[in-house]
């Protein structure tokens, strides 16, 4: 059984019509590419597999289960089983070490949730929130239970290990906002990867990045499918879906036309416009 699939998937806007009929599906330990020219669809549908959108029709199953016929609870569980890497980076304004870890909060109690979304989300540590409340007038009233929440914990074995994947272990005390494009891009896998989910959507994650960049995301890719997660790549990079897929899925117009294990699709696609893309002449 694959661990992600998605079966008939049609999702539109009420000008605009996206999907059409999308089946595909990862199993666990296999990289599942998606190729297909800039503007066809492919966030949309990474988007529906990563349950931030519901289709318009058509199901996504995790496990086997359709996971918008669970209750909202749980299908918010699933959801946790997750990790994405979309295109904007969305790094906080914090060091590399917190921003890794973040990811690994939404499985805490709610205390450390609390700690971590002070931290993280609004960069205050304990210094920070007493000159906050100084600058109030209120130095002296500081809650002791909201200073409490602010101590700057260690950043977990997981997250090192996931920056230990993408060669930032050595920044982990790093401010974000000092990193290059390619090194964020490192960082946000590494905050996909700790919480070792089951899934990895990724977002065409090395579209501009440099030679030594694109590297060491797509080793990472090879770590995550060694360690068993299903591991969906979006690119228009069809080197790259070369490089790092066990199967491809070409996307063309909404839809897929062709799937397989990556020789086949290459060398001897079934459909003729999978064949004109794959070899250069259907230029979109």
């Amino acid at each position: 059984m694959a661990m992600l699939a998605a079966s008939d998937l049609t999702f539109g806007y009420e000008d605009a019509h996206i999907l059409s009929d999308v089946t595909l599906s990862a199993d666990r330990g296999e990289v599942l590419a998606i190729i297909g020219p800039s503007g066809t669809g492919k966030t949309t549908l990474l988007r529906l597999l990563s349950l931030f959108e519901r289709p318009d029709a058509g199901t996504v199953a995790l496990d086997g289960e359709d996971v918008w016929a669970l209750p909202a609870e749980e299908r918010l569980a699933r959801r946790k089983r997750l990790g994405m890497v979309f295109q904007d980076r969305s790094l906080f304004s914090t060091t590399v070490g917190a921003n890794a870890a973040y990811g690994l909060t939404v499985r805490r109690p709610w205390r450390d949730r609390m700690s971590s979304w002070l931290r993280v989300r609004l960069g205050l540590d304990e210094t920070r929130l007493r000159e906050l409340f100084a600058t109030l007038g209120m130095a002296e009233r500081v809650p002791p239970w909201l200073s409490r929440l602010t101590v700057e914990q260690t950043v977990p074995d997981a997250a090192r290990e996931a920056l230990a994947t993408v060669g930032m272990a050595e920044r982990v005390d790093q401010r974000a906002s000092e990193l290059s494009a390619g090194e964020a891009q490192r960082v946000a896998f590494a905050r996909a990867l700790a919480p070792d989910p089951d899934a990895l959507l990724l977002d065409e994650p090395t579209s501009n990045l440099d030679p030594r960049n694109t590297a060491l995301i797509e080793d990472a890719v090879g770590d995550a499918r060694d360690r068993d997660i299903a591991v969906v790549l979006a690119t228009h990079d069809m080197d790259q879906a070369r490089r790092v897929a066990d199967r491809v899925a070409v996307f063309l117009d909404g839809t897929v036309i062709e799937q397989g294990a990556t020789d086949r699709v290459f060398e001897a696609p079934g459909d003729d416009r999978a064949r004109q893309f794959v070899e250069g002449e259907l230029v979109y």
